[in-house]
């Protein structure tokens, strides 16, 4: 369906882990710990998403996501901070390396693939404006571990849940589609919930969260 066309736009997307993954290796791998996830938590397994934004603000339209550094070779993608995956002294290698992206003019790989999206989160051009000056000040910690102990892995949903939480957004009402769940998207909230304790700029906006030792915001770097 259409979206109305308005001043300025979040949308969120739905990924299913893997999308576009032709060797299907990061589907199994995936489905693999839903499993053994789901049996030591005694519960069903569920389909598992990565979230993505695309803002619009004005005539300005970005795409923001957390992606592998080796992803895509367009030179242009708006990669702004880079983290490690896995382990810290892996992220000397740019295959253990991730991104974040705030690609003007940019796409989302697989977004045909997305499932019930894209959802319209908010339509305000103050929230739009918040969450893409936000973007720069997400904290770069280790990929797929838990080292600002938020209970949860930190991944790319984290950047999702962290940008909409500390721009203020209805969080209870944003969740990922029927039978899914969002690994890591539980540790955005509780670290934005952090961030958003201490007293605010007199401008009125949050203060910038603070950064873990090593794990601040970067210039993107290529190896």
């Amino acid at each position: 369906m259409p979206m109305p066309r308005t001043p300025a736009s979040i949308d969120l997307y739905w990924l299913p882990l893997g999308a576009g993954d032709n060797t299907h290796c990061v589907r199994t791998n995936g489905r693999i710990f839903e499993a053994l996830t789901a049996r030591l938590e005694h519960r069903d397994r569920c389909d598992l998403y990565h979230a993505a934004l695309e803002v619009r603000l004005g005539v300005d339209r970005f795409t923001i996501e957390m992606a592998p550094v080796w992803g895509i070779e367009a030179p242009e993608r708006g990669a702004v901070s880079e983290g490690p995956v896995g382990l810290r002294w892996l992220g000397r290698c740019r295959f253990f390396r991730y991104e974040v992206r705030m690609w003007r003019d940019g796409m989302i790989p697989d977004a045909r693939e997305a499932v019930d999206s894209p959802r319209r989160v908010s339509a305000d051009p103050t929230r739009a404006g918040h969450v893409l000056s936000l973007v720069r000040a997400f904290p770069t910690a280790t990929w797929g571990r838990d080292e600002l102990e938020a209970g949860e892995m930190w991944n790319s949903n984290s950047l999702i849940a962290w940008l909409l939480a500390r721009s203020g957004h209805d969080m209870a009402s944003i969740h990922p589609p029927a039978h899914g769940r969002a690994p890591g998207w539980s540790a955005g909230l509780v670290v934005a919930a952090r961030d958003l304790r201490p007293s605010t700029h007199s401008a009125g906006r949050p203060a910038p969260g603070p950064a873990v030792a090593g794990t601040s915001a970067r210039t993107a770097t290529r190896a």
